[in-house]
């Protein structure tokens, strides 16, 4: 069985490569390293620009992972030769011509979007009320008042970075759908995996499955693998 020993896993906005820990450790134990890029979250080309350089780091073939706003990121990042399997965790997944940003202005509207907070240079928080109750609400208070600490505001303008070739259409691709997501609705993420045709499964999660079941998301990720 060839199994494909490198995962590059690309975070979301509002938070950092941190978010992976439990799923890098799950995934070390069979035997995968696992790399978790750490997006700058300032523009859509610097953060594919990060993603590409870990890219390039990695000795042979790529599992590339994105969650949230880091799918649209893959999406464009994953045309690299060295990227032959894409898995989506509750992600934005943009074809060519679209961004994340275009595609959440199509979606229903979903819970979390009020307590989304710009600030005067459009950077863009979420509120105390939308980590512990829509972002986040499945993890225990102390992961939930670490999620709101540590989040990683993104600026706005990064949601609008326009796909040029969605990587999604050449490669196979896996999609993870949380079905208590209150930030991208379960119904707009059945529809994206839909279109891509990807390989599709649930977990009983918020928005943050790889914190909150993360032997679900690293079973995914290594089905991705083999």
């Amino acid at each position: 069985m060839n199994v494909i020993s490198n995962v590059i896993l690309v975070h979301g906005a509002w938070a950092d490569g941190s978010n992976w820990a439990k799923v890098i450790q799950l995934l070390a134990k069979k035997g995968l390293a696992a790399t978790a890029v750490q997006l700058p979250l300032i523009s859509f080309e610097a953060d594919v620009a990060a993603v590409r350089r870990a890219i390039a780091l990695a000795e042979g073939e790529v599992v590339l992972v994105g969650h949230s706003y880091g799918g649209a990121v893959i999406s464009e990042a994953g045309n690299d030769p060295k990227v032959v399997r894409l898995v989506y965790v509750d992600a934005f997944a943009p074809d060519a011509g679209e961004s994340a940003g275009m595609l959440f202005a199509k979606f229903e509207s979903a819970p979390l979007n009020p307590e989304i907070r710009p600030d005067a240079q459009g950077f863009l928080s979420v509120s105390r009320a939308g980590i512990f109750k829509l972002f986040a609400q499945d993890l225990d208070e102390s992961e939930k008042l670490a999620a709101h600490a540590t989040q990683g505001p993104i600026n706005g303008a990064a949601l609008g970075g326009v796909i040029t070739q969605a990587a999604w259409q050449s490669r196979p691709s896996y999609y993870l759908v949380g079905t208590q997501d209150h930030t991208i609705p379960p119904v707009e993420q059945e529809r994206m995996a839909a279109r891509m045709k990807a390989t599709v499964a649930h977990v009983d999660s918020s928005h943050v499955p790889m914190l909150s079941q993360p032997k679900t998301v690293a079973n995914f990720i290594l089905q991705a693998a083999v």
